[in-house]
């Protein structure tokens, strides 16, 4: 086959594996934007404890969810030799480790506010957010149950499942919100109370789902049968992998975090268009992070396989397809940088042409960002697939914590480059990270031998 065409047929498989995926990221941004969007229409305090709240329930998630991220790759390798024993004992392990330590969690949630309170949050705000989270915080069990059953059945390539349960949960949200928030139709009117209990059910909901429908699909894997059953080599390679992943994925959320606080040093509206900027900038990279998703099970099926040529030939292609979907974001945020910022400004705010100004700037900058963080997305998530997490968390943390922070803070600061300079320093550590991952990559594919068959996709 011609490399024009196997890649073609590379960029096909990929697309009809991750367009599930990124659908499946979208409607879960806008599970978090209608929360954010109705406790902002109900009370601006209540709104403050939600972000408060959410931010202390997502930074434990987020390492969490290493553990079941962990379980694609494993699956996707075990699969390729049809070993449904393996297959079961892993999800099973990731299973236990990610609920196991989601339960340690709880009574971080249950007694939130005098932590809150000891990093010097207001007193009432706390108390709120800790309301949210007695109820909310309990969430995070089913939360995880849906983590590992969707790197499951993405491993096994049954995405569209995933991409329907997330909108679902998406409108049952809404629907739930509407009537608990508000006290709409003849339901209590509880506020945030209201919103964490939408948040569980919805969890509650996914999860109950997503495992009838692993049952249903795949009954010969039996993978609630016996779950009490520990495997302790794959409760270790399970935890070696996933504690890995979690600590790489809370660099890069903690990095975009720092950015903030550097810009709120700057100002208020700064940081108001850099939040508004960041946004817009999360939504584009939905469609990076569900490609690369597609990328960490396929790359692990050409792994476990032991197919080189599958392997590089499905790397390039992916990447191929996120620089076309940067250079679509960065038309976009180019051509109409105002008409994107203004869907986030009150048209009356007095402040709104400041904003837009300042917003539309920022912009030009995230269509630069796109492509390297596109990069380093895919070239992470491909190494995931085969199975090499340690090295690529090493560089994350020295590429967004020793370049990227430092430089944010440099140009942003001390150059007083302001907004224009924390986005650069933001590209600079994203950047850094990526060459790393492409150059670790080829380095480690030309180890794999190639398939005797190279137009295997």
């Amino acid at each position: 086959m011609q490399p024009l065409a196997t890649y073609r047929t590379h960029a096909k498989a990929h697309l009809t594996l991750g367009l599930p995926l990124i659908g499946s990221q979208l409607a879960q941004v806008a599970v978090q934007t209608t929360d954010t969007l109705m406790i902002g229409w109900y009370d601006v305090r209540a709104l403050a404890a939600l972000v408060l709240g959410t931010s202390t329930y997502l930074i434990l998630f987020i390492f969490i969810s290493g553990f079941a991220w962990a379980v694609t790759p494993l699956v996707a390798a075990a699969s390729e030799h049809d070993d449904e024993v393996r297959i079961r004992r892993v999800t099973r392990m990731g299973l236990w480790i990610s609920l196991g330590i989601g339960a340690l969690c709880l009574p971080v949630f249950i007694w939130s506010k005098p932590i809150l309170i000891a990093l010097g949050q207001d007193p009432e705000i706390s108390q709120m957010a800790q309301t949210y989270l007695r109820i909310a915080g309990f969430g995070i069990l089913p939360g995880l149950m849906v983590m590992v059953l969707k790197g499951y059945l993405s491993a096994l390539e049954k995405t569209r499942v995933q991409f329907w349960v997330t909108v679902g949960a998406a409108l049952a949200n809404v629907l739930v919100n509407y009537l608990l928030i508000f006290g709409r139709f003849g339901s209590p009117e509880l506020g945030i109370q209201g919103a964490a209990i939408a948040s569980l059910v919805v969890n509650l909901v996914s999860a109950i789902w997503l495992a009838l429908y692993a049952i249903r699909v795949f009954p010969d894997h039996n993978l609630f049968q016996r779950l009490w059953r520990p495997d302790v080599e794959a409760l270790r390679e399970v935890f070696a992998m996933g504690w890995q992943i979690g600590l790489t994925t809370v660099a890069e959320v903690g990095l975009f975090n720092f950015s903030s606080y550097v810009m709120g040093w700057i100002g208020t509206i700064q940081l108001a268009a850099h939040g508004i900027a960041l946004q817009i900038a999360t939504i584009a990279f939905m469609v990076q992070l569900g490609l690369s998703n597609a990328a960490t099970v396929r790359a692990g099926r050409a792994f476990g396989r032991r197919d080189g040529r599958a392997l590089i030939d499905g790397a390039v292609a992916v990447w191929l397809l996120g620089f076309f979907f940067a250079c679509v974001a960065l038309v976009v945020f180019l051509v109409i940088p105002e008409a994107l910022m203004g869907l986030f400004v009150d048209p009356d705010d007095p402040l709104r042409g400041e904003i837009l100004a300042i917003g539309s700037t920022l912009l030009a900058m995230a269509a630069l960002f796109q492509f390297v963080d596109s990069a380093q997305v895919l070239g992470i998530s491909i190494l995931r697939g085969m199975q090499d997490t340690r090295r690529p968390m090493v560089a994350a943390a020295v590429s967004y914590w020793l370049i990227g922070a430092p430089t944010t803070y440099i140009f942003g600061i001390v150059l007083e480059w302001e907004g224009v300079g924390v986005w650069l320093g933001l590209v600079t550590g994203l950047a850094c990270a990526a060459i790393y991952l492409q150059a670790r990559f080829w380095a480690l594919a030309r180890d794999v031998p190639a398939d005797e068959n190279p137009s295997k996709a």
